[in-house]
């Protein structure tokens, strides 16, 4: 089976992606934190750091690549480095402007226009430059940094969070977002898998990084260049893990306990992608525990504190790591150790859109009582993205001959209150009973109305609790008539993208990002799932089924329509902008169909 990631990759459920944590804090202790620091002049002081001067980087056999995590930070002391990223319509150029704090005063300056072309992050911010043993030249590149990477604090009075988002947004119909690196801690330089491995041989190298000179202007960065010794070592997945120095080896080690290392980091797995995406190594049950006496093979090869690892939600698509979140206080000898897990696919917790990671919102232990009332109270305002992500696939094994168009889709909420739907279970019945709850200002709940219902989705993939009348899907001919509806009715709501970050209300720290933390069980007697300001929910309809059977349809002109709340169940500020368009050209022949996807106004994303 084949699905398609946010970037527009092509991915294989079947193939672990690779990612590499670098072993960057070099703090000798962990420090209590502190009060916030207090500072008079808001205007933020960025420096280039290098946490470590040498890294050991690797370079696997069965697809062979370097990432270049090479343990440079951005600091900023003296206030934060927030940036604000939008773009008033698809019409418009991304635009964006940088805000200072002072209190409770506000002000934003406009930075330079075409400074960004998306919202992944600040391009060509990192200049690196790599040399071999000889002295000679054998790499220069720049790369992307996006804030929001993984970071950590630099002094022990500095916040004991960071206020802003994890991760840059990579929809190709994101609104608005918002990068930051808080007060007193340090962003990650690396752009992780917003960029591509590099070639290297195995041996030693000397990296030279330095933030480029048009971002040391317009940001005051000294320019200073940071030097990091490089061993790249050729690894593969048959082999062991490396035995840290001073460290017992695994022959030594009680017997049966060499599969256990992998299992803090592995957690519980998760549910395999419609029964054919785990790994051929993956091992039933709770993600490694069940690999004793032989080296499982993993998913990625992320140090046990990273918690990177792609996500496979399914029917929400695979999303990628972004670089790993590195406790800053963590001795360097204790990240060295790699921690190796079975690799799973399908609905497990962890990330989304590459590091946000957050529990389940709790669902009420009754269903309401009292009399259903709709207040007159901020609700939350459903919209669509245009569809993204079009393709023309066969029907696979399980409807041969077939062809279909494949297609993301996401609805979000652009607030300025949440989503929230409860579903409750009468003893014994197939079916829970929706209801949608709604707040004041101060987060009370003051009423809530019945929504229809939600329903076990059985399939092996899915397994969870979906909320009915969510979404449709369909396919219009080009006089916007109806032409195909997709089967796909019924949905899990999780918060997988950060759509618009800059909207009133919005969550930049948003619970329920993924399937495994918001739609239960099989034997749940209730469930909670929420859509909360800002953020969307991204499904992949790739399977038959789910995606448009075009077989018969006629070449020509199509329109992709995505709507929200189709039979009006929820309630909402605004039912006006509930429906998307996205306009495809099929051609070809039976066997062997084509698509066009002309660009949506500035967006030229398939």
């Amino acid at each position: 089976m084949m699905t398609r990631s946010p970037q527009g990759r092509t991915n294989r459920l079947t193939r672990p992606s690779i990612a590499v944590a670098a072993a960057v804090a070099v703090t000798a202790g962990v420090v209590a934190a502190a009060p916030d620091a207090k500072t008079a002049e808001p205007t933020p002081k960025l420096s280039l750091i290098a946490a470590t001067t040498s890294v050991t980087l690797d370079s696997w056999k069965e697809d062979p690549g370097v990432y270049l995590d090479l343990g440079t930070y951005l600091t900023s002391e003296n206030g934060a480095f927030e940036l604000k990223v939008t773009r008033k319509s698809y019409k418009a150029p991304v635009v964006v402007s940088q805000v200072f704090r002072n209190g409770k005063k506000t002000t934003a300056k406009a930075l330079p226009a075409g400074l960004v072309k998306d919202f992944s992050g600040l391009p060509d911010f990192a200049q690196i430059t790599l040399t071999d043993a000889a002295g000679k030249t054998v790499l220069s590149q720049t790369e992307a940094f996006c804030p929001n990477n993984a970071s950590g604090r630099v002094r022990p009075d500095a916040p004991a969070n960071s206020k802003y988002p994890q991760s840059c947004p990579v929809n190709p119909f994101t609104l608005g977002s918002v990068w930051g690196v808080e007060n007193g801690w340090a962003s990650n330089t690396y752009a992780g898998y917003y960029s591509k491995p590099v070639q290297l041989a195995a041996g030693t190298y000397t990296a030279k990084i330095n933030v480029t000179k048009k971002y040391r202007d317009l940001f005051g960065i000294a320019d200073e260049t940071r030097t990091v010794k490089v061993t790249v070592r050729e690894r593969s997945w048959e082999e062991p893990p490396p035995v840290p120095a001073g460290s017992r080896s695994a022959a030594s080690a009680p017997a049966g306990h060499e599969g256990h290392e992998g299992h803090e980091s592995a957690g519980h797995g998760g549910h395999e992608g419609h029964g054919k995406a785990a790994a051929p190594s993956a091992a039933a049950g709770h993600g490694a525990h069940g690999a004793h006496g032989a080296p499982a093979r993993t998913e990625a090869p992320a140090t046990r504190t990273t918690g990177a690892a792609p996500t496979f939600n399914v029917g929400h698509g695979p999303y990628p790591p972004a670089p790993p979140a590195l406790p800053w206080a963590l001795k360097k000898e204790s990240l060295q150790r790699q921690s190796f897990s079975a690799a799973k696919v399908g609905d497990r917790s962890g990330q989304t859109d590459g590091s946000r990671q957050a529990p389940g919102a709790k669902p009420n232990a009754k269903r309401p009582t009292g009399k259903a009332t709709v207040p007159d109270v901020p609700k939350p305002d459903l919209r669509s993205l245009p569809a993204y992500g079009i393709t023309v696939s066969d029907g696979y094994q399980e409807v041969p001959g077939k062809d279909y168009l494949a297609f993301s889709a996401n609805v979000w909420n652009a607030g300025p209150a949440k989503l929230v739907v409860d579903g409750f279970r009468s003893p014994g019945k197939e079916l829970m009973d929706a209801y949608q709850y709604f707040y004041d200002a101060n987060g009370k709940q003051v009423g809530y109305t019945p929504t229809g219902t939600m329903e076990w989705d059985p399939r092996p993939g899915h397994e969870h609790w979906h909320f009915t009348d969510f979404a449709s899907y369909r396919l219009l001919k080009a006089d916007k008539k109806e032409s195909v509806r997709s089967g796909k009715e019924a949905f899990c709501l999780a918060n997988t993208d950060a759509v618009d970050y800059t909207v009133k209300n919005a969550n930049w720290h948003p619970d329920n990002t993924d399937l495994s933390t918001a739609c239960g069980q099989e034997n749940s007697i209730s469930v909670r799932e929420v859509l909360d300001v800002g953020s969307g929910d991204t499904y992949t309809q790739d399977l038959p089924g789910q995606s448009f059977d075009i077989t018969d349809l006629p070449n020509g002109t199509y329109y992709i329509q995505v709507l929200a709340n189709p039979e009006n169940r929820l309630k909402e500020t605004n039912h006006n902008n509930n429906s998307a368009l996205r306009k495809v050209v099929l051609g070809g022949k039976k066997g062997a169909r084509t698509v066009k996807v002309p660009a949506h106004h500035l967006v030229d994303a398939n």
